[in-house]
């Protein structure tokens, strides 16, 4: 059941998000390509198997210059989109294995006018890990213990030779992987790479030429609601899964049916906190006894976010970044999950995480990244709009919890 959990959220999110880049597909300019990397996979932990160079492999699907004028091509001047699907050799096929990722992109031109190809690709989907973590066969990799992960990736590419029919490139991008914390150890994999690409054009994209008409400057105004469950699981001891519950409120400004940036406030369920709480756990008896009077309140996070979001159609491209103004059980979190575990003559000592500066930033510091998929078309600026959406919740930038989420948008003028 928990596999078939993880598979469900991938889907609900992948599913649309692959059927709106089939449709750009029928309606743009095809291309296809190969892309070929290879760079240093950082060590998850310490004691992490020896490992060589990873070695990562695409084939990519992708269209440009749409048939269909809209705004979001006309103001992020025409960018690819489409699916790329990849093979990775993590340097040890024993314990790391290989990864094989399906994953939704978009590519935006920087700079046209000033530095014409140069261009940022960004990545975000989810791969299968045929190694991972394991006590006893494989106990050093604590990286991810997972056979599902979400993966997200970006790379700077720099067009080296360009023609009618193809385009040869170099780039430098970072690789990384994760469970969203549905299952410890996670740590996660983290790569930098070095690579090179090339993109075949189809026969339809050599002979037609679209022009895009200047497009009038438009400013609107919004508000929206969101629910979201998610999962999660507390430290290597509290290892099972268990829900987190969100919701959130926000209102904001849509620039060009394109560019949506708001402000808002979250408020977070953890059903892991609330256990340990009612349970009377050791650190709530020793450190914090009065978090019994108040479980609900103890084991609740609140602040405040900033959201900037690329609508694309059916589509949203979405990061959070927010501040913590009430999240007390985190300490506790830390203590647990930052310490660790000696054996001294035969005797267990237990080392609790230090409460550091690198810990109240992340206490403070949260981010949230993941796509939407919209009910209606935001290029026709519907007024009313529903949409799900699949999100990795973050502290700073260590996973917290995976979230499915669903709400609804309002626009309007002032």
């Amino acid at each position: 059941m928990k596999l078939f959990s993880r598979i469900g959220l991938m889907l609900c999110w992948l599913l649309p998000v692959s059927v709106c880049a089939q449709q750009e597909l029928s309606n743009g300019y095809g291309y296809f390509g190969f892309d070929f990397a290879i760079g240093k996979l950082g060590d998850s932990n310490s004691g992490f198997p020896d490992h060589g160079l990873q070695k990562s492999f695409f084939v990519n699907l992708g269209s440009f210059d749409s048939k269909d004028q809209k705004y979001w091509r006309y103001y992020l001047n025409k960018p690819k989109t489409g699916i790329s699907l990849g093979f990775s050799d993590l340097g040890d096929k024993d314990a790391l294995g290989y990864v094989y990722s399906v994953m939704p992109y978009a590519e935006f031109s920087l700079f046209p006018q000033k530095l014409n190809g140069l261009n940022l690709l960004v990545s975000f989907g989810g791969s299968y890990m045929t190694k991972r973590f394991n006590k006893e066969s494989n106990p050093f990799n604590k990286g991810v213990s997972t056979r599902l992960n979400w993966s997200y990736k970006s790379f700077l590419y720099y067009d080296l030779l360009k023609s009618n029919k193809n385009t040869w490139r170099v780039g430098l991008g970072y690789f990384h992987h994760s469970n969203g914390h549905t299952r410890k150890p996670n740590r996660g994999y983290n790569a930098f790479l070095l690579g090179t690409s090339v993109n075949f054009k189809n026969d339809v994209s050599l002979h037609k030429n679209v022009s895009f008409e200047e497009y009038p400057k438009k400013l609107e105004w919004f508000y929206t609601g969101r629910l979201g469950i998610g999962q999660n699981s507390f430290s290597d001891v509290f290892n099972s899964k268990d829900e987190v519950f969100a919701a959130a409120f926000s209102g904001g400004k849509i620039i060009n049916k394109t560019f949506k940036l708001g402000l808002g406030l979250y408020y977070y369920f953890y059903n892991h906190y609330y256990n340990y709480i009612i349970n009377e756990e050791t650190l709530v008896r020793t450190q914090e006894p009065h978090f019994k009077d108040h479980p609900i309140r103890y084991a609740s996070a609140m602040g405040v976010f900033g959201s900037a979001e690329l609508l694309l159609s059916h589509v949203g491209m979405e990061l959070n970044v927010g501040l913590n103004y009430f999240k007390p059980f985190y300490k506790i979190d830390w203590q647990l999950n930052e310490g660790y575990t000696t054996f001294s003559n035969g005797q267990e000592n237990i080392v609790l995480g230090e409460l550091n500066g690198y810990y109240n930033v992340k206490h403070h510091v949260s981010s949230r990244m993941g796509l939407k998929y919209y009910l209606f078309n935001t290029d026709k600026a519907p007024k009313h709009n529903f949409f799900v959406g699949a999100f990795i919740n973050a502290n700073l930038g260590q996973a917290d919890f995976s979230e499915l989420t669903m709400g609804y948008v309002r626009r309007f003028h002032f």
